[in-house]
């Protein structure tokens, strides 16, 4: 068994892992937390329109994607989906779920703090002449993002950390490569450890962003 600290392969392995996290762990955030936040509008509208099947639909996909494990729908993407003829390569796997499951989480976010602003404001705008679509996207969906702001950015940062069950399909981001490089030198609790901080590291940012655009943001309303 290696030991439980060794300085030379903490050093030889900073590069490896940060190249990772370049490479592999931040781009697969952003592209799934785009395309999650893209979806999760339309299952946010949907929730809340007057069509009963579209609000149907959206509670079902919300209600299946946020009461199953993430690693569930990994597996199933990737490992089950063959089994009927669809196949998808690791990446394109691991963009699907990540996006399918922030979507539903996010949904739930944007829908509370749309339903958050007063109704009041919708018929205001009704009365300056306003279609119900100029009206959710100039006056209502702005002010919901004061309010979807802090639980997105939670999301976010939920996200970053998430994206270690991507080596569960074979993606190469932070935590396959510490398992890579653990591997031939049983150093586990080295590189783990390592790991660990540089999802910490990258949280912390995220979490000092999220603060710096809600006092932004907070400025804006006070004006």
């Amino acid at each position: 068994m290696g030991s439980p600290l060794s300085w030379p392969l903490i050093q030889e392995s900073l590069w490896p892992l940060l190249e990772a996290l370049v490479t592999g762990t931040i781009p697969l955030t952003l592209i799934t937390f785009v395309l999650g936040l893209a979806l999760a509008l339309v299952l946010a509208l949907a929730r809340i329109s007057k069509i009963w099947p579209l609000r149907w639909i959206a509670a079902i996909y919300i209600s299946l994607f946020r009461g199953t494990p993430l690693l569930v729908q990994l597996f199933l993407i990737f490992y089950g989906l063959p089994a009927i003829g669809i196949l998808f390569d690791p990446w394109t796997s691991a963009i699907i779920g990540f996006s399918l499951n922030v979507a539903a989480y996010a949904a739930e976010s944007i829908r509370g703090a749309i339903l958050s602003v007063p109704k009041a404001q919708w018929e205001a705008a009704s009365t300056v002449g306003l279609t119900h679509t100029q009206t959710l996207f100039r006056i209502i969906l702005p002010q919901a993002a004061r309010v979807a702001i802090p639980p997105l950015s939670n999301t976010l940062i939920s996200l970053v950390k998430d994206t270690s069950l991507a080596s569960t399909v074979l993606v190469t981001e932070i935590f396959r490569k510490a398992q890579e490089i653990a591997a031939p030198t049983f150093e586990f609790f080295t590189l783990y450890g390592l790991a660990a901080v540089y999802y910490w590291v990258v949280s912390q940012i995220l979490t000092v962003l999220q603060q710096l655009l809600e006092k932004k943001l907070s400025k804006q309303v006070a004006r």
